[in-house]
């Protein structure tokens, strides 16, 4: 049975805790997809700011939700615990109360059912779609009678939800179609955020194992999770190159190249170390994700 440590009653959250909680390194897996799809849109000249707007905050709602899940989830099930090797987590910890990390979680996936209500006005049906897989994938991934994360889906859900959808979903509510482009683009975006995912699932595989958490990492090896991290970064470097060559944009797309360099220690890392000395990891991950992004989408709007 888990404890709150180090008190009993939790004490009044703060600004500093809730920033905690909502783990600021994660939202970059909220924010590139955005960012890419609506670079795509203006670049083909049918980008709309106020769509990408309502598409971005509630992305970030879906993602601080799914965090807070997480972080409530992981705690129940006991996969955060005092041994765990990564940042702290406010419930295991005991800085929120779990019912307060929770009814938290339902909120900020009630924002972005509000936020989606624009967007069904503006997309349609597809958006319905859309939305209510994507809260319902953020709730299932750590809670619910099957969480995804538990049973080594989350690579899974996050290529396909912070990739597949997210990328093409950015695109469609300002274009009201999705090209073949838009696809393509949204395959460095799932790469790189599941190569996220990978650095996590690494660094806690002893603890997840105590827990019953069967991640990829845990079903697989270190090894193959090592090679996932590996073949998902060379395929997120690889894209641009296949979408020129294709002819889905310009050379300009090469742009996203010059983040490689971030790639080479965090390769390094990951292939050399386990546990905690791969914390870096995760915020270098998180960077390379960003400063990828940021140049990606502006190969694919200079066309």
């Amino acid at each position: 049975m888990n404890a709150i440590a180090p008190a009993m009653q939790a004490p009044r959250p703060t600004l500093k805790t809730w920033l905690m909680a909502a783990r600021p390194k994660t939202l970059t897996a909220a924010l590139v997809p955005v960012m890419v799809g609506t670079a795509l849109a203006y670049g083909l000249g049918v980008g709309r700011w106020l769509p990408a707007l309502a598409a971005l905050v509630g992305s970030m709602f879906i993602q601080v939700g799914t965090n807070l899940t997480n972080d409530y989830f992981d705690f129940k099930k006991g996969a955060d615990t005092a041994e765990r090797v990564g940042p702290q987590r406010v419930t295991q910890s005991g800085l929120i109360a779990p019912s307060t990390v929770l009814a938290s979680a339902l909120v900020c996936f009630g924002l972005a059912v509000l936020t989606g209500i624009y967007l069904v006005v503006v997309g349609g049906w597809p958006i319905v779609a859309i939305g209510v897989a994507s809260v319902l994938a953020g709730y299932s991934y750590t809670g619910g009678p099957f969480p995804l994360a538990y049973h080594g889906l989350g690579d899974v859900f996050v290529f396909v939800f912070f990739g597949l959808v997210a990328v093409p979903g950015t695109f469609y509510v300002q274009a009201l179609t999705v090209t073949s482009a838009a696809w393509w683009a949204a395959i460095p975006v799932g790469a790189i955020g599941t190569a996220l995912l990978v650095v996590n699932n690494l660094r806690d595989a002893a603890t997840d194992v105590k827990a019953g958490k069967r991640t990829l990492v845990v079903r697989l090896g270190l090894r193959a999770g090592r090679a996932e991290y590996v073949a998902l970064l060379a395929l997120a470097f690889a894209t641009p190159l296949a979408m020129w060559s294709l002819g889905l944009s310009s050379a300009w797309v090469m742009l996203a190249w010059l983040s490689a360099p971030l790639a080479v220690p965090l390769l390094k890392l990951v292939l050399g170390q386990e546990g905690a000395p791969l914390n870096p990891a995760l915020g270098g991950t998180a960077r390379l994700q960003l400063v990828f992004g940021l140049l990606f989408s502006v190969g694919l709007f200079l066309r």
